[in-house]
């Protein structure tokens, strides 16, 4: 945790509860533009940012799926943190996978957040956007990156995809704050809940959800519009993650996903597109959730499950 720009106490996993020991997530404190929308002046210049991303992350993946549709890999870089989380957070390694910082030779990624203010406070999150001209941060909420590289590198990317088409806003909007509201946080608020209320009402939203979204696809190929949006994006990085975490270490365990036959269709389909697989490495993302000590303090990864629809771990 940063405090005025110091690390004061190891990472835990629960940032802030309520009274009812319901989990309650940090707001992300750079949300700058590129381009026309950016005050800061910040340009759409290939070379100039670098992505930095963990494979464990949801919603750090988010923002690897739609870098790789919108064809910007040459334009923008990428950096890959440890998915096992340390003591100060996440590390760059070069383990396993991962990266070394070679562009600014930080060894945890809160030393970035210093550099980009030295008086930044919480959590040293990802993805972060860094400006690697300025030095700085230019966003690290994934939701705005995600709209950052579908229409602010005009010219660069390829625009012949678009993921948030301006006839479906309204649609793709309430499908993403359902989605958020009761399933991509729905399984964290299960998973850190500190009271068994909060944890029934929690698992009871990720359920629903899923109900829902099998009634929904078992109808359509796509979530919104009959075409693949960001919406598809936002439920896909986390029931890919499902199984591989969420049932077991997060207690949703309701239920299987193969319970739920277009749901699995649906993650196939998507799992069939390059840019999809590619955000996809099973071994990170046991690795990280499994270092969380609060869950799993014994830190043994397991060796399951074998799952027919995703990459060999």
């Amino acid at each position: 945790m940063l405090v005025d720009g110091q690390w004061t106490e190891n990472w835990q996993p629960v940032q802030a509860s309520d009274k009812a020991g319901r989990f309650i997530r940090q707001r992300s404190g750079f949300r700058e533009r590129i381009g026309a929308e950016s005050p800061r002046g910040f340009t759409p210049e290939p070379g100039r940012y670098l992505l930095y991303v963990a494979y464990i992350c949801p919603w750090a993946c988010r923002t690897l799926i739609a870098l790789r549709l919108k064809g910007l890999e040459t334009a923008i870089n990428t950096c890959v943190v440890d998915p096992r989380l340390t003591s100060q957070g996440w590390r760059f390694s070069g383990e396993i996978g991962s990266d070394l910082d070679r562009v600014n030779g930080a060894t945890y990624m809160h030393q970035l957040y210093t550099r980009a203010d030295p008086h930044a406070n919480g959590r040293a999150t990802v993805p972060v956007l860094w400006d690697t001209r300025e030095e700085t941060i230019v966003n690290n909420e994934s939701a705005d990156i995600l709209r950052i590289l579908d229409r602010d590198f005009a010219g660069l990317a390829d625009d012949t995809i678009c993921l948030r088409p301006d006839a479906l806003e309204d649609e793709i909007e309430a499908w993403n704050t359902r989605l958020y509201e009761d399933f991509n946080n729905g399984v964290y608020q299960a998973g850190f809940a500190s009271s068994q209320g909060a944890y029934d009402e929690a698992v009871d939203k990720v359920f629903a959800t899923l109900d829902r979204l099998e009634a929904r696809l078992g109808a359509a190929d796509w979530l919104v519009g009959g075409q693949l949006t960001e919406t598809d994006i936002r439920a896909f990085v986390t029931l890919v993650r499902f199984d591989l975490a969420y049932h077991g270490l997060f207690k949703c365990n309701r239920h299987p996903l193969s319970h739920y036959p277009a749901v699995i269709a649906y993650l196939k389909r998507l799992l069939a597109i390059p840019a999809f697989a590619a955000s996809v490495r099973p071994d990170h993302i046991k690795a990280g959730y499994y270092s969380i000590a609060a869950l799993n303090p014994s830190g043994i990864v397991p060796t399951g499950p074998a799952l027919s629809y995703l990459p060999t771990a």
